[in-house]
């Protein structure tokens, strides 16, 4: 047996990673459609605000944040007891 009280990471368990993940993904598809696929008449809709493009953005500027968040701060776990 070990005495190795050193913690481990939580890895690709840290939901902060899955939330990174999702939002990513869903900034990405809503980046696109706004800068391919918006026209003219949703734009006037919107007021000449093309939000989809901005909401995009800020979900990838959201994702970003998480990882740079999950990276500078990790989870620890803490070894159990029965180890």
């Amino acid at each position: 047996m070990s005495t190795e009280s050193t913690p481990r990471r939580a890895g690709g368990f840290d939901i902060r990673l899955i939330i990174a993940l999702l939002m990513g993904v869903y900034g990405l598809v809503i980046l696109v459609m706004g800068i391919g696929f918006t026209t003219q008449e949703e734009l006037d809709r919107a007021d000449g605000l093309n939000i989809n493009l901005w909401a995009g953005i800020a979900m990838l500027v959201f994702s970003a944040a998480f990882v740079l968040w999950a990276k500078l701060r990790p989870l620890t776990v803490p070894p159990s007891a029965t180890e």
